[in-house]
């Protein structure tokens, strides 16, 4: 996986000026789109699209300090069809135009060209299992909320506060399949979706495909396949969020599984009343890679 990254940094430094293939790109690397997106964006800290927009800019202000071609030159080269389109990107990464620049010389926000290396410290315990599940569906209360990768997430906290006491109980006892207990489920989120973007949120339970459900709730059909458990236990919500980065940075580079497009779905199992403390497992979809 690390050096197929390297490999997609280099394709990118190659199409700076165009639309790279990721989905090509990907398969000639011998696995899919979405994991590469993933993992891309779990060790870049950025999705692949914010990287490649970051790159071109940095690349473009040289251009344009050196003042040797006009703007409109200038945004053609870097595959841009007009100096407004072009000055909007360039301004959002650089936070002023191209024209301040070329007068004043900068300020200029350089996106140095990433390298990807593994470094194996054994930091991060990982209690894993690898388990293959049949068909099964998640059922309870969804919400659209935005993605916040650091710290608890309010405005899941508030859809979950919203529910009265008695729903939860009434949860709990509609389940009858793994995972077990209450769920914290993240569905349709994209692959490098950056902080922000929306994803589907539900807070409910996991039971077998044939179990009727109540018409009040929402309902997420899940196919059979393969799952990747991980367990962490200790201070909440932040050893889950070290053993959640830990997967990328360690886990899934020196293992021989992908993930594959699926919600990520996290399992309390332990937790003190407070719960500044938890025992919890991370259920994430996986394949053979």
């Amino acid at each position: 996986m690390i050096s197929a990254l390297n490999q997609l940094v280099a394709l990118v430094e190659e199409h700076l000026a165009e639309e790279l293939d990721v989905k090509a790109s990907a398969t000639a690397l011998g696995t899919t789109e979405y994991h590469l997106r993933r993992m891309f964006s779990s060790l870049a800290g950025m999705p692949l699209s914010e990287y490649v927009r970051r790159r071109r800019m940095t690349v473009a202000a040289a251009d344009v300090v050196r003042g040797e071609d006009d703007l409109l030159s200038i945004a053609v080269r870097h595959g841009y069809g007009s100096t407004e389109a072009f000055g909007r990107a360039f301004r959002a990464v650089h936070g002023a135009t191209p024209r301040a620049v070329r007068r004043d010389g900068g300020p200029l926000r350089t996106q140095p060209q990433l390298r990807f290396r593994l470094t194996v410290e054994g930091s991060t315990p990982m209690d894993t299992r690898v388990v293959e599940r049949p068909a099964f569906r998640l059922i309870g209360h969804a919400a659209r909320v935005p993605l916040i990768y650091q710290g608890i997430n309010p405005h899941i906290q508030q859809h979950i506060a919203a529910l009265p006491q008695q729903e939860h109980a009434r949860l709990k006892a509609l389940g009858n399949t793994e995972p077990a207990g209450l769920l914290a489920v993240s569905d349709d989120l994209a692959p490098d979706a950056p902080e922000g973007s929306e994803l589907t949120y539900l807070h409910g339970v996991a039971v077998t495909q044939d179990t009727s459900a109540p018409d009040d709730l929402d309902a997420i059909g899940i196919p059979a396949g393969r799952w990747a458990v991980f367990r962490s236990a200790g201070p909440y919500p932040q050893t889950l969020q070290t053993t959640w980065a830990a997967t990328a940075t360690e886990w899934f580079p020196a293992n021989p599984w992908r993930l594959r497009p699926g919600p990520s779905i996290l399992t309390i199992l332990e937790r003190a009343d407070d719960f500044t403390t938890a025992t919890c497992e991370l259920w994430l979809p996986v394949e053979p890679a």
